[in-house]
This record gives C-alpha cells, sequence and structure tokens, in this order.
C-alpha cells in the first residue's frame, strides 16, 4: 500500500486560508469582521474618479449636440414642457389654448390661459425640465430639454460609480457607463423632456445610497461588535443574541429622500420604494448572520428592518408631499378647494389641504387605471425586453429636393426610442446568468440587480389591459447595463487566474465593447433626429414592428 504522507500547504493556499480563519480570540476584532462582513477592500487610483468622468463627458457630448433638433414638442413633451413652463409662470398646471403646440413651436409659450389644468403625473420631473428652461429660456428647444440632458449624463456618472462599488474594479465600472452613455433607449430619453428619465435619476440615486449604506451599517456593525468583547477577545454570549442597535444611517435616508423624489416624479416609483426597503432587510439579517450574531433574523426584523420602516417610509413621504409645494401654496390649481366644497362628517377634522390633495389623487389612480385608449406605438410588457415595439417620438418625412433632402428615394427625420440591439438582447439573455449566480452561489450582487429589474418591470404586468410603452422601461435599464457587466466580468475573469484566461476575458469582452460602439454609431442618426436618406432609414428597422 501507499502510505499517506502530509505534505506543508502551498503558500498561496495557506494565504487564503489565513485570510479567513482566525483564532477565537481575534475572529470579533474590528478588522476581521469588517474582512467578514466586506471582503477585501478595493484599492481604487486616480483612475477610480477620471475613468467614470471621461465617459460621463463623452455622454453630454452625445445628448448635448444637436440638443435642440427637432426644434418642436416632440411625442409626449406637448404635456410636460408647457406643464413646466406653468410652472414658473404660477407654480402649477393651467390650461392652454388649441393651438398652443404651435405658439409654443413658433418661441411665443406666453398663450398659458388663467384657467387650472387636471394633470395625472407629481410635479418633481416637470420642476427638473422647468429649471432648464428658467436658465436657458422657455422659447426654444435646448432650454426645455437642458434638464433631460443634465440628468441623464449625470446618471452615466452615477451607474458608472455604481458599478465600480458592485464589482470592485475600475474597469468595470467603466464599461457599464460607456453601455449606459451610447445605448439608444438612454440616449433618446436624456433628449427629450418626459418624465422617464427624472424617474430613473432618482431610483439610480437611490441604489447608489443603499449601496454606500450597506457598507457603513456593515463597517459601524464591526465597529460596535469589536467594543462588546472583555479581555478574552470574545463577546458574551449574551451580548451575541441580537447584537447593537444601529441606528444613524444617513445614507438610508439620502436614499429615502431619492425614493420620495422618484414617487414624486411617476408613480411607478412605489415599486421601488418596496423592492428596495426589503433589500436593506434583507442585507442587514445577513450581516448579522455573518457577524455571528445568535437570533440574526428577529434581531435583523426588530433591529434593523422596524427602524428603517419608521425612517424611510415617513422620510420619503414627506419628500413626496413637498414636491406638492407649488399646488399647496396656490388659491386657483386644479381641485385645491375640493374640500371647502365638499364637507365630511367622516374625514372633516383633516385639514382642509389635505383633503383636497387625497381626492386629487384618488382622481389620478383612477385615470391610470381606467388608461385603455388605443396607441399604434403601444407595447405590452412581454415584448419590451427584446423591443418588440420600440416608441416612435418623432418622425418626418421629405421628397427629393424638397429642403436638404436629395436622395433619389426621400429623406428621413427619426427620434426612435429603439436601444442598441446588441445591449438589449445580450443583457435580457444576462438575467438568466445572474439567476444562477444569485441562487446557485448565494451572490447578493447579482440579487440587488434583479431586485431592480423586478421592481421596474414586474409591476406592469399586473395591468395587462394598460395602454404601455416600451420606453417605460428606461426606470430598469440602468440594472439590465448592470446585469451585463457583471456578466462580462465573469468573462473577463479574476486577477488570480492564469495570464492565458485573462487575455481570452480581455478579447472577448474587448470585441464585445467594440461590436457595441460600431452598432450605436450605425443606429446614432434615427436617434438624434439625423436627415437620412429613407433607405438608411429602413435598415435601420430590423423588425417590422420598428416601423
Amino acid at each position: 500500500m501507499m502510505a499517506v504522507t502530509h505534505s506543508t500547504p502551498a503558500p498561496a493556499a495557506e494565504a487564503r486560508r489565513g485570510r479567513w480563519l482566525e483564532t477565537p480570540g481575534r475572529a470579533f476584532s474590528e478588522a476581521v469582521l469588517r474582512r467578514r462582513l466586506l471582503g477585501v477592500p478595493a484599492q481604487f487610483g486616480i483612475w477610480a474618479w477620471l475613468l467614470p468622468l471621461l465617459i460621463a463627458v463623452l455622454g453630454g457630448v452625445l445628448r448635448f449636440y444637436r440638443l435642440g433638433e427637432p426644434g418642436s414638442l416632440v411625442f409626449d413633451e406637448t404635456y410636460y414642457v408647457k406643464d413646466a413652463y406653468s410652472y414658473l409662470q404660477s407654480g402649477y398646471e393651467r390650461d392652454w389654448p388649441d393651438d398652443a403646440n404651435e405658439s409654443f413651436n413658433a418661441g411665443r409659450p406666453d398663450v398659458l390661459l388663467d384657467t387650472p389644468e387636471y394633470v395625472v403625473h407629481p410635479p418633481v420631473g416637470k420642476w427638473m425640465i422647468a429649471a432648464g428652461m428658467w436658465l436657458f429660456g422657455s422659447d426654444n428647444a435646448f432650454g426645455w430639454r437642458f434638464g433631460a440632458a443634465l440628468t441623464g449624463t449625470l446618471s452615466i456618472l452615477l451607474i458608472a460609480l455604481i458599478a465600480q462599488a458592485l464589482f470592485k474594479s475600475t474597469a468595470l465600472g467603466g464599461i457599464a457607463g460607456l453601455l449606459t452613455a451610447i445605448d439608444g433607449h438612454h440616449l433618446v430619453h436624456s433628449r427629450t423632456s418626459l418624465l422617464d428619465i427624472f424617474l430613473m435619476f432618482w431610483i439610480v440615486a437611490a441604489f447608489g445610497c443603499l449601496l454606500l449604506d450597506r457598507s457603513d451599517g456593515r463597517r459601524r456593525l464591526a465597529a460596535k461588535i469589536a467594543r462588546l468583547t472583555g479581555s478574552s477577545g470574545v463577546p458574551h454570549p449574551s451580548r451575541l443574541l441580537y447584537g447593537p442597535w444601529i441606528l444613524w444611517r444617513p445614507w438610508r435616508l439620502a436614499a429615502a429622500v431619492s425614493l420620495g423624489l422618484a414617487v414624486g416624479t411617476k408613480w411607478s416609483g412605489l415599486a421601488f420604494v418596496a423592492v428596495f426597503g426589503l433589500l436593506c432587510v434583507f442585507w442587514d439579517l445577513s450581516a448579522r448572520r455573518t457577524a455571528g450574531i445568535s437570533e440574526w433574523f428577529s434581531a435583523g426584523v426588530l433591529r434593523d428592518g422596524v427602524p428603517a420602516f419608521f425612517t424611510m417610509i415617513p422620510v420619503a413621504a414627506l419628500t413626496y408631499l413637498a414636491s406638492w409645494t407649488g399646488w399647496l401654496r396656490s388659491n386657483n390649481a386644479y381641485d385645491r378647494n375640493w374640500a371647502a366644497s365638499n364637507p365630511s362628517g367622516s374625514w372633516g377634522w383633516l385639514p382642509d389641504w389635505l383633503r383636497s390633495l387625497a381626492e386629487y389623487h384618488r382622481s389620478a389612480y383612477t385615470f391610470h387605471n381606467g388608461l385603455h385608449s388605443e396607441h399604434p406605438y403601444e407595447s405590452n410588457a412581454w415584448t419590451w425586453l427584446f423591443m418588440g415595439r420600440p416608441t416612435s417620438f418623432y418622425y418626418q418625412s421629405e421628397e427629393a429636393g424638397q429642403g436638404a433632402c436629395h436622395a433619389a428615394g426621400g429623406c428621413s427625420e427619426a427620434v426612435t426610442v429603439v436601444g442598441n440591439p446588441l445591449i438589449w438582447w445580450a443583457a435580457a439573455a444576462c438575467l438568466l446568468v445572474l439567476l444562477f449566480c444569485w441562487a446557485g452561489r448565494r451572490d447578493w450582487r447579482a440579487g440587488a440587480i434583479l431586485a431592480g429589474v423586478a421592481a421596474g418591470y414586474l409591476p406592469w404586468f399586473l395591468y395587462p389591459e394598460r395602454t404601455t410603452f416600451f420606453f417605460y422601461a428606461i426606470s430598469f435599464q440602468p440594472f439590465l447595463v448592470l446585469a451585463l457587466t457583471y456578466t462580462l466580468g465573469l468573462a473577463l475573469g479574476r486577477p488570480t487566474d492564469p495570464p492565458w484566461r485573462r487575455r481570452q476575458g480581455v478579447l472577448v469582452v474587448g470585441l464585445f465593447v467594440a461590436a457595441a460602439l460600431l452598432v450605436s454609431a450605425f443606429f446614432l442618426p434615427v436617434w438624434t433626429a439625423e436627415l437620412i436618406d429613407y433607405n438608411q432609414w429602413r435598415w435601420r428597422m430590423w423588425m417590422p414592428s420598428w416601423i
């Protein structure tokens, strides 16, 4: 028989084992707890900020170049831009004459009527549009689209920094920012003043704040547990039963403000309030379990979950309420004086302004639920991931010899909300990879990204009869990019992989990014209203349902 010998472990294996296994006297030191809770910290250099900033500048160039084209209101700009102008004049929405679009497009927006207008979306996004109009004027398309372009550019920076923090990689952060910058779905939203780009921005901001809160909360937990240790270096079991309270969570409050602003832009932000709130609780449960808390589930629910609910929800609600300040301070806004004309025996003890606001919301909720009107570009949520029916925001055709058109077959000028097909279709496939990594490997990053997709996507399946559009998908598009970046990170490999494996990974990822850049260059004319040959426009309509 062959004798069994015990060899000395290789230095690398010994180092890895020593990194995670500690003596009882050191297991609850702050440094070791931090390593267990947060992993090995990444070392970032100057490129950690420089690369995201450079990519945001590139995205900004794409968004601001020819921002004033087309020079007329497109698609739902006819509602939100005019509402924003109304805010600048009176703080609430007012009615417009029937020919208001012609006056607005001609640079004469001052045809506003004195009567209030009934609208069904909250004010935040319209105030953000109004800010650009206040800076650059209400008589030009650049002014009324400036807020959207700036918000879209800033979101590129946020997504790059979020990806960098998630994956502990400057390169992957840069890839996520670049894919966002060149995707047509995000680009078109950044160049038109609809509300959805502002909704997306506040959702991304909230997610980034929660990531910061996750790290900050775990550092605080490690420090507090370390202070519970005695001379032996091990806390008494009674002190590890539930663990310490972690009540001061400033980044969680910042996330609540961002979520309140998201809901204050569109009510679809409510799903993110619920999902992100649950995400916080799950992260806290995991932190207490990893730290060695015996009753980690009860402690996570009672000492983390309950305080989170009673801080985040009120802060988000107050932020949302504050967004209605213009309506509340007015005397003539729609339904502002409803309560005075409708006394109530049951609810009369409430202030009139609150009852009037509640009635306004009830009416708007009824409108949203009953929105079943047909539209040529409506799109069921089932088709969104593969872009079955992109939305046409603007289309004009010109005959040969008309204006600047010299093509024999005529010319087209279009703004179509179609994403980069390579990015979108690859990202949709990557969701399956993330499901495996979350369920099989328990990777919290995959779960967090999937939670963002679920919050923005799944609620729309509850309203199969409602008129919906593909461009609503912008709310979860950043999480699709993060899912794609996650998978590209797997293809890239780990720093400890053999050189040949890393070279293969760099080649695959590099080819994908280069192909995505070429596809975006090809589609750019139909995202930015460039005048092109009609046949060239048809070449970019890859599916009949895109026309």
